[in-house]
């Protein structure tokens, strides 16, 4: 059974109150997330970002892995890159010293290993919180509990994990190619 959660305090409190493991699938090519708007403007006018915008994020994910808790996410990379992924290279690697295990894979890479193309979040391997988007924007959450329904979202999660390479294993590679 599937229920719908909107975006906010409750989506919030899936991300704090997972047991073991938070597993994110993004494949969008581009978000549009307030937050972000204005650290990626000065990103593409080349400013300095003291990410404090993200700070929130990266606190999180710190306390999260100092109490032994994983928090992990693949991002499917277009070929070539979007400007936002590009973007997200350079702010990855503040999630990745926060804790975050970021992985990448190539978005055909992907499509031929049948994964997905929608968000989602697995919590501790027992519920996918399904994202919704409307013009690149959260619109909101859709809970799956059902074991046969999760069980699909674990697969994907495993051919994922077995595939992706560690953000810092792409940057290197993208940076070879160009």
């Amino acid at each position: 059974m599937s229920s719908w959660v909107l975006p906010g305090a409750e989506f919030d409190e899936l991300l704090r109150s997972f047991r073991h493991r938070a597993w994110r699938w993004e494949c969008q090519g581009t978000y549009r997330q307030p937050a972000e708007a204005e650290p990626w403007r000065r990103w593409r006018a080349g400013q300095h970002d003291d990410l404090a915008w993200l700070r929130p994020w990266l606190d999180q994910v710190a306390s999260a892995t100092r109490a032994g808790r994983l928090i992990a996410r693949v991002r499917v990379y277009r070929e070539p890159p979007t400007e936002y992924q590009l973007w997200q290279l350079d702010v990855g690697r503040a999630n990745v010293a926060a804790g975050e295990d970021v992985r990448v894979l190539t978005e055909s890479r992907a499509r031929s290993l049948g994964l997905p193309a929608h968000d989602f979040w697995l919590f501790d391997e027992a519920r996918v919180a399904l994202m919704h988007f409307e013009d690149q924007r959260f619109a909101g959450t859709e809970i799956i509990a059902s074991p046969g329904e999760v069980n699909q979202y674990r697969n994907w999660w495993g051919a994922a994990c077995e595939h992706a390479v560690p953000l810092f294993v792409y940057r290197h590679d993208l940076g070879r190619r160009r």
